[in-house]
Order: C-alpha cells, then sequence, then structure tokens
C-alpha cells in the first residue's frame, strides 16, 4: 500500500505538469510558393500567399488557377492563409462602396479558396477601408460593420475564417490599432471573424502589449516585422519578447509569421527563422 501511495503521489504531478504545458508556435513566413523548398530548409512550417497571386479572379485565369493548385498540392511547407483580400478599388466605406460588386468578387475567391483547401485569409487591405477625407468616420464604421457581416457570413459558407489585421496610419486611417480591430470583431461576433495581431504595426502605433491580454479568445493569428523599415528580425534587433509573453498568457495556440520586407531572402531567411525562435522559446517557455 504505501509503495502504490507513493507511486501516486510521484505520478500525478508529473502528468499533470505535462498536461499543463504550452505547445511553442510554429514559425511561418509571408513568401512566394516558388521558394518552397528554402524556406523548409530554413525551418518555416507554414506559408501565407497573395491573393491577386493564387486565387483572384481579376489575375488568376482558369489555367492558371489550375496550376496553382497543382503547385499547392505539392508543397512541402503548407499554405496556411492567403493576404491582400480585397482590391484597393473595391471600397468598403464612403460613398463609392459597391457593396454587390465587392461581394461578387469574394465569392469567386472563396469558392477558389475552398477549392484549394485555403481555410483563412489575413484581412488588412487599407486601399479598400480607408475613410474618404470629410466623410464621417462613425458611419464609416457601421458601413464597415455591415457589409463585414454579409462577407464573414458568406466566408461561413466556403469553411473559411477571416482575421480582421489591424494597419498602422502611414498605410490607412481606418482599423489602425488591434484595439479598435478587437472592438470590430467583437461587434460583429461571428465565428468566422476573428483577429489578426500584427505585432510590426503595433510598434508603428506604439500599441502596449497589454491589449493583447483582453482578446482571448479571438486572437487567431499573428504577424510580426521590425518597427525600422519593416525589416526581417535580426536586423536592427528589435525585441518581440513582451508580445509574445501577451500571447502566451491568452493560451495562444495559432503560428507566428514573419510579414517583412525582405532584402536578400537567400541570406536573411534563416536568420530571421533563428532570431524569431529564440525569442519565442524565451516567452513561452
Amino acid at each position: 500500500m504505501y509503495r502504490i501511495l507513493l507511486f501516486v503521489f510521484l505520478y500525478i504531478p508529473f502528468t499533470l505538469g505535462a498536461q499543463t504545458k504550452i505547445r511553442i508556435p510554429e514559425i511561418g513566413i509571408v513568401q512566394s510558393m516558388q521558394n518552397d523548398s528554402l524556406l523548409y530548409s530554413f525551418g518555416y512550417r507554414c506559408l501565407v500567399e497573395s491573393t491577386p497571386k493564387v486565387l483572384s479572379p481579376r489575375t488568376v485565369s482558369a489555367a492558371q488557377f489550375e496550376a496553382n493548385l497543382h503547385t499547392i498540392k505539392k508543397l512541402t511547407v503548407p499554405l496556411l492563409a492567403c493576404n491582400i483580400l480585397i482590391p484597393g478599388d473595391l471600397k468598403l466605406v464612403g460613398p463609392q462602396a459597391d457593396e454587390t460588386a465587392l461581394l461578387s468578387y469574394l465569392e469567386e475567391v472563396f469558392k477558389r479558396a475552398q477549392a484549394a483547401s485555403i481555410r483563412m485569409f489575413t484581412w488588412g487591405s487599407g486601399g479598400s477601408r480607408r475613410i474618404p477625407e470629410g466623410y464621417d468616420r462613425e458611419k464609416a464604421k457601421q458601413q464597415f460593420i455591415s457589409t463585414a457581416r454579409k462577407i464573414t457570413v458568406m466566408a461561413a459558407k466556403y469553411d473559411i475564417t477571416l482575421a480582421l489585421e489591424n494597419l498602422n496610419s502611414t498605410e490607412t486611417n481606418f482599423i489602425n490599432t488591434v484595439q479598435e480591430a478587437f472592438d470590430i470583431v467583437q461587434a460583429i461576433d461571428h465565428p468566422n471573424l476573428r483577429l489578426c495581431v500584427d505585432i510590426y504595426h503595433m510598434l508603428k502605433e506604439g500599441e502596449s502589449p497589454d491589449i493583447i491580454l483582453r482578446t482571448k479568445p479571438y486572437t487567431i493569428y499573428c504577424e510580426v516585422a521590425e518597427k525600422e523599415g519593416r525589416t526581417p528580425p535580426g536586423v536592427h534587433g528589435d525585441d518581440f519578447i513582451p508580445y509574445f509573453i501577451a500571447l502566451k498568457k491568452i493560451g495562444y495556440t495559432g503560428k507566428i509569421v514573419i510579414e517583412c520586407q525582405w532584402q536578400y531572402l537567400a541570406s536573411q531567411g534563416n536568420m530571421a527563422y533563428q532570431t524569431l525562435h529564440q525569442q519565442i522559446k524565451t516567452a513561452f517557455n
């Protein structure tokens, strides 16, 4: 009996510790599918491509889309998501907004995404959501929310989740912070609309990592780049650890994806991966 009790005493804490261990997020990259082998060799385990290059009916013919499908199926680094969801001329807010044209375009994009087994889009698209000068901001916000509800319902039909992204004020004049994006996601309150936390844009806007602590369980995706010049991690030595610690505190289980300006991918890609991997390990251990 003593031996049994001793075994239980020693074994239970061990199993509880194992159950509560937090998984370290994998690192992904926004890059061309053509660099698949190189990216895999560096350690990247997911890829984000652009909608205009892979899916858009405006820029990708039916024949090219079939070729893209073939490429996607052969990827070693799987295609997690696409970005640049909405062209700048398809306005979401203001007097030029054409909801019918916008929804028609996105229907075709979502159909193709489903065929390609793409289940996520990051929703930045700063040009489409830019508020025209002199236009009432509250009216624009309500206009955005109304159309975004319809887009989200359509996305759900194709089993797609949208991650609304904060974009800094040098790129657009609407939804510039995680807090603003979070407010809209909460207002719409649909499981297929969630939150992208972009640390580069947070740095540009001086937004504290503490906002991340309020976003559970809405945050499903995270992007990162250094503040100065949107350089890869490791160029200027930016410290992302406080942001990663906040992600750990909310139990974040998604990927952390580098979206930056590359000068030489072949020489910078491994450095960026190793730099980010070390910071993530520091934060999540």
